[in-house]
């Protein structure tokens, strides 16, 4: 009789070994079997508690039953037509339900695509074929993709950028604002306006892209101040700017769209990850004059706006309006930065502890010295946690930050029981 062979990890990972390029990395040696909510499991049936959420694409957790009820619907009418070929209306309310949540008082437009990626480099585009203009600025630090102009936009080189060059030209990068490792706004401004003199003439800038807050870059928040700053200086000179908020986006931070609590309204904005509850969705939106620069059929995808997908982002925006999932994010915050903080007051290796709503990391450092960034310890606490029942990630441009992405529908219970597993494992790599 012909027997399955019986999954486990180290037998997966060894076919994945095999058949899959080393370039597609791996955080943990685990394979998942079922979710739901914040919990997964793997196939060996050991429970995980999820504080990575897919990096932050699973704001409504695993599975939401209305996600799944939603989609399920539409797979009942159909799955895919190309929206430029056959239109059809679960697109149409998404972008218009969009619109409506977009900062900035004037009118605005929304097109759907299927990666981060895809909706900056449509962003970038736009944004010359408004402006007529060919160059860019992004900060350092700054994640934004792996395609080559996102890896161009991208201000990390390890892994990211490594041995992928050329990147397209007339890319530069400013000084991102971090106070706590030296760099001031005004120093940032200064370095966007040295720019001007040294790199690229104002009147040839296309767009300054920036993120509310960095994602890969280790969760870096941008000061009110200097996005406010950011915004004049490219009314100034003409500048469409554009706000990446692939990771920052659905609810996250506290508000749907990080931007808003900066008081300003950028020119567009993009977004993916949550914004559809683990099914495959990205958007560009903005003004609505500069998103109808291009010519028609200049922009689009064949799987662009997916039905699918689509189906998922609406049940998203109900999601969030029914179980007040803005105001859940901004407790979680509360919640999340208080235990963190008091970890630090006990662990010396953690130098601070910063975020936005529910967009909260801890950065390590060796002996409390910021000028030793500690990657190590960092990789090791990930190690000790995924022992424990525990899904971290890392960032930064050190790799010495660890970032919270626990499903903001995560109880407070679960959420408890995640931050003491955290607790006990810097315990534990320390006395090792």
């Amino acid at each position: 009789m012909h027997r399955e062979p019986q999954l486990n990890n180290a037998a997966l990972m060894a076919r994945r070994q095999t058949a899959i390029p080393r370039g597609v990395g791996q955080s943990h040696e685990v394979f998942i079997a079922r979710g739901e909510n914040a919990e997964v499991w793997d196939v060996e049936g050991k429970r995980y508690i999820d504080f990575a959420g897919g990096i932050a694409v699973l704001n409504t957790g695993h599975r939401h039953p209305a996600i799944i009820a939603a989609v399920k619907s539409q797979l009942d009418l159909y799955t895919h037509t190309c929206f430029q070929v056959l239109a059809y209306e679960p697109y149409v309310e998404l972008a218009e339900r969009i619109n409506a949540l977009a900062p900035g008082n004037f009118a605005k437009k929304t097109m759907f695509l299927s990666t981060g990626a895809e909706a900056v480099e449509n962003a970038v585009k736009i944004a010359r074929s408004y402006t007529k203009r060919s160059a860019v600025i992004a900060f350092t630090s700054g994640y934004h993709g792996r395609t080559l102009l996102t890896l161009g936009l991208t201000g990390k080189v390890a892994p990211y950028k490594t041995g992928f060059g050329p990147f397209p030209g007339e890319i530069f990068h400013a000084r991102f604002p971090d106070a706590l490792h030296g760099v001031s706004v005004d120093d940032s401004i200064a370095s966007v306006e040295s720019l001007f003199k040294n790199d690229v003439e104002a009147s040839r800038v296309a767009a300054i892209i920036v993120e509310p807050v960095q994602g890969e870059g280790g969760f870096n928040v941008a000061p009110p101040q200097f996005l406010q700053r950011l915004r004049a200086l490219c009314d100034q000179h003409g500048i469409v700017m554009i706000a990446d908020e692939i990771q920052t986006g659905a609810g996250r931070t506290g508000s749907w769209f990080a931007i808003e609590q900066s008081g300003i309204a950028p020119d567009l904005i993009t977004m993916a990850k949550s914004m559809a509850g683990g099914f495959p969705i990205s958007a560009v939106v903005g003004r609505a004059e500069v998103m109808d620069a291009p010519a028609a059929g200049g922009l689009g995808g064949t799987y662009a706006g997916s039905p699918m997908s689509c189906a998922a982002g609406l049940a998203v925006l109900d999601i969030f309006e029914k179980e007040n999932l803005l105001e859940r994010s901004r407790k979680l915050g509360v919640r999340l930065m208080a235990s963190l903080k008091a970890m630090a007051t006990k662990n010396r290796c953690i130098v601070d502890v910063r975020g936005l709503g529910a967009m909260v990391a801890i950065e390590l450092c060796k002996n409390g010295d910021l000028q030793q960034p500690d990657a190590d310890t960092t990789k090791r606490l990930c190690a000790e946690a995924t022992k424990r029942g525990l899904i971290l990630l890392s960032c930064g441009t050190y790799g010495n930050v660890i970032r919270i992405l626990v499903p903001l529908t995560a109880s407070d219970a679960i959420v408890d029981e995640g931050l003491a597993i955290i607790d006990a494992a810097l315990g534990a790599i320390q006395e090792n």
